[in-house]
């Protein structure tokens, strides 16, 4: 084993940090596996032991300290482009067919979509504006 540069040690070490990596999708390890080949990298160019796991200690802990923040927030952010039904939530629409509890018809966003009330007892005669609060399946949910 001592006829093994520490370098190869280092990249062996990233693969073994890279397989969990995508079985289980924990960010962690891939930055832990990117500290590695920055010992690897360290060793490659002559680096002692100690400067090596030095390195790889910086590395993993500055990047878990980056970028797993930044990650988190996207991931809580809505997107800055709502597409498909959600772009059509909080649109106004024009009632087409009386809209009440258990049905009527709006034009919204330019086709025509089967609607009722959020409020079962109120009801929406032809030609009000509305706001479609939600959507489910092919009905709009309006008040």
């Amino acid at each position: 084993m001592d006829d093994i540069d520490a370098w190869v040690w280092w990249l062996v070490g990233a693969v073994g940090l890279g397989i969990p990596l995508v079985v289980t999708a924990m960010p962690e390890l891939g930055m832990l596996a990117v500290g590695a080949v920055a010992g690897a990298g360290t060793a490659g160019l002559g680096g002692n032991l100690v400067l090596q796991v030095v390195v790889f200690a910086v590395v993993s802990v500055a990047l878990i300290a980056v970028v797993r923040p930044v990650a988190a927030r996207h991931r809580t952010q809505r997107p800055q482009l709502a597409t498909g039904i959600e772009a059509l939530k909080g649109r106004q629409a024009v009632v087409l067919e009386r809209v009440d509890g258990t049905g009527g018809r709006i034009k919204l966003a330019g086709e025509v979509w089967s609607a009722r009330s959020l409020d079962t007892g109120r009801a929406y005669e032809e030609g009000e504006q509305v706001d479609v609060v939600e959507i489910e399946g092919a009905t709009a949910i309006v008040m």
